[in-house]
């Protein structure tokens, strides 16, 4: 049985003009989980890191612990089909359309354009954010601007397959990336539809881990938004 671990990246720079660095607090968050692979001598046999920033960051803070304690860290692989989907396309593309059928949509629109500089900003985008994904991944507004929500679970998908295709047996392989594939990976093992999915974009708790056994066609979720090395509620963060 080999084992599969993606991690969710750190907190990355939320309303930042530079969404993709991570923040001081997800910087703390890559070392936790660093120290506590060290502590516990958990080493993979095989890394595999999304593009962005934020994943790479993440890999760079907790595989640089790991090795300092003495343990192997092998060398990175760039997988690009691990990347998030393009939330700021989605929001771009779809919020003008959606606003005109959708009036809950509608309205938080407009709340968070009359406070988008107050300290409430942040929250009211998440739940736009949340609101205008639901409506997204059902497919009635797809074009040809933005990747569909069926075609990034299809990507995702395929990206899994060969992992565990390639994946020497009884090994473990762990892969930085977003809250986004963890939930298409999630519904990829659970046989999930489109819905069921997309609400697990939000759940994935920053560099938190969700586990995967798999052997042979066998490929099943062994552990979801794990964060035994998050020891201060502090370090709880979701975007």
């Amino acid at each position: 049985m080999s084992t599969l671990t993606l991690v969710r990246h750190g907190q990355a720079s939320y309303m930042e003009a530079d969404y993709d660095k991570l923040s001081t607090l997800g910087e703390e968050q890559a070392r936790k989980l660093g120290q506590y692979w060290a502590r516990h001598r958990i080493s993979p046999g095989r890394v595999i890191h999304g593009p962005a920033k934020r994943h790479i960051r993440t890999m760079e803070i907790a595989g640089q612990i790991v090795q300092d304690a003495g343990l192997f860290w092998p060398d990175p692989i760039s997988e690009p089909a691990f990347d998030e989907f393009d939330a700021f396309t989605v929001m771009r593309i779809m919020l003008p359309r959606m606003t005109a059928h959708n009036t809950g949509i509608r309205r938080l629109s407009e709340q968070f354009e009359t406070l988008r500089h107050s300290p409430e900003a942040g929250r009211i985008l998440q739940k736009l954010f949340e609101e205008v994904c639901r409506e997204w991944c059902g497919g009635a507004f797809d074009n040809d601007e933005a990747e569909t929500w069926a075609q990034f679970r299809r990507r995702i998908a395929s990206a899994v397959d060969h992992v565990r295709q390639t994946a020497v047996p009884s090994t473990h392989t762990v892969v930085f990336t977003s809250g986004g594939p963890i939930a298409a990976t999630i519904g990829h093992s659970l046989g999930l539809n489109a819905v069921q999915t997309v609400e697990f974009v939000w759940l994935s708790r920053n560099c938190s881990y969700s586990q995967f056994l798999f052997s042979g066609d066998r490929f099943s979720l062994h552990a979801f938004n794990s964060v035994p090395h998050l020891d201060d509620l502090k370090l709880f963060t979701y975007r």
